[in-house]
């Protein structure tokens, strides 16, 4: 069991004035900065390397191998841009990060800037949180004005200034050449690779991308040492992290704690799940990654387990759902999701996505044969690794999952002439909501 949580990000929510500078220094905020500072670029760099931070928005890439990659002495300018276009279902991290603790993300942008040498950085954030934004620009001001930003900062002459953009909403603007796309004011669709960002991103120029819990974890590794991060969590997926419990978990919310805890050490400090009821399956990384069941209760969730046991931890985005839930009906609901959110710019996702959710709609509804089930996997197969971007994966995970751990839910469907389960037993959809 985990007896103590790892609140670093999340460990000052609770307090009023948390979002203010006053009360960031107040708690210890800035004072990696000038150790930061203190050090060459390439020893900022190497302290991340020695950290071993994986990216914290869901591919896990190693956060320092990502600055190395940013080319030197090219004569063009460097940026930094942070993903705060938060928009996988079931991802809820970054949203409250930025309203409660926004100062450890803009320390986090200084420190990351130095080292890579950029003067410029944009926080992309989705338009819809206007909330967020105005919490942001409040932070980025306050900043501005102690210093921490603009010219010179604390005397050693770097220069930063700090941009706020606001998305129009697109969940595809989550992939990082789409998030450029749309920064330099064009349609929102993701690039050809190569050439990657680290060389030419924004507006042709050497870009890191790096997700605001990415960033915000920055200044403790910088205050506290690589080594001590890395002392938490597993043997190659080194620190912690957010863990996002929702659906039908008794205390729903966010769990700070380190890469390998399982499940069942969660689920015990969350209330576990809600009473009178049992886990049926739950997401280790949001909707894009594949079911696991209460049979995967005790795999650790860390980056190789979750991967062992045939799934991805993703944003560690955790959705738990009950006996009550139609497993047809959610993974339908997701595809639809998908659907409306793919950019259209290739084939395989944009016609794909629409084929599956109408076979899947129509098992829903008890139409069709279980021969239809080899066909949504052959649909599926052949959007895999063919699309454009990852999106067009996310297809195939939900699916090829539900149908390999539910497969009988699905002829049951087919039996019944519709669906076994009441919408109205479930907290989660109604019948309205279901359509």
């Amino acid at each position: 069991m985990t007896s103590v949580l790892t609140p670093e990000l999340t460990a000052h929510w609770d307090e009023a004035d948390s979002f203010t500078l006053a009360a960031y220094e107040r708690d210890g905020g800035y004072q990696a900065l000038p150790k930061a500072l203190a050090m060459e670029p390439d020893q900022v760099i190497q302290q991340m390397k020695d950290s071993v931070l994986r990216g914290r928005g869901g591919a896990g890439f190693p956060t320092g191998l990502k600055w190395g990659f940013i080319p030197q002495g090219d004569g063009k300018p460097h940026y930094l841009v942070v993903n705060a276009d938060e928009s996988e279902p079931g991802a809820c991290k970054d949203m409250p990060t930025l309203l409660a603790n926004p100062q450890a993300l803009i320390e986090g942008i200084i420190i990351t800037s130095y080292a890579i040498r950029a003067e410029r950085a944009f926080i992309y954030v989705r338009g819809e949180v206007l909330h967020v934004i105005r919490r942001l620009h409040h932070a980025v001001q306050e900043a501005y004005d102690a210093g921490y930003l603009g010219t010179d900062i604390q005397g050693s002459g770097l220069n930063l200034e700090v941009i706020v953009h606001a998305g129009a909403g697109a969940y595809i603007c989550g992939e990082e050449t789409a998030m450029l796309d749309s920064l330099e004011g064009y349609r929102g669709q993701p690039r050809l690779k190569p050439p990657f960002p680290a060389v030419a991103g924004l507006y042709a120029c050497p870009t890191v991308v790096n997700n605001v819990e990415s960033i915000s974890s920055v200044p403790y590794i910088l205050k506290h040492g690589a080594a001590e991060f890395a002392g938490f969590g597993t043997e190659k997926s080194k620190g912690f992290g957010i863990f996002s419990l929702s659906g039908h978990v008794t205390t729903p919310g966010q769990y700070e704690a380190p890469l390998g805890t399982t499940l069942r050490e969660l689920l015990e400090l969350a209330g576990g799940i809600r009473a009178g009821h049992r886990l049926k399956f739950w997401t280790p990384g949001g909707s894009s990654t594949p079911l696991f069941t209460d049979e995967q209760l005790d795999v650790p969730l860390d980056y190789e387990s979750v991967a062992k046991a045939g799934s991805m931890l993703g944003t560690r985005s955790i959705q738990l759902f009950d006996e009550t839930t139609c497993v047809v009906r959610v993974a339908l609901r997701w595809i639809q999701f998908y659907q409306h959110e793919s950019c259209g710019k290739c084939t395989p996702c944009r016609e794909g996505s629409f084929w599956v959710v109408q076979l899947l709609d129509q098992l829903e509804r008890g139409q069709g044969s279980e021969s239809d089930l080899d066909k949504l996997l052959d649909i599926c197969d052949n959007i895999t690794g063919r699309a454009f971007c990852a999106l067009g994966d996310s297809i195939q995970a939900p699916v090829g999952s539900s149908i390999k751990y539910f497969r009988d839910e699905y002829i049951e469907h087919l039996r019944r002439g519709g669906c076994p389960f009441d919408p109205a037993a479930s907290t989660l959809f109604t019948m309205e909501s279901a359509r």
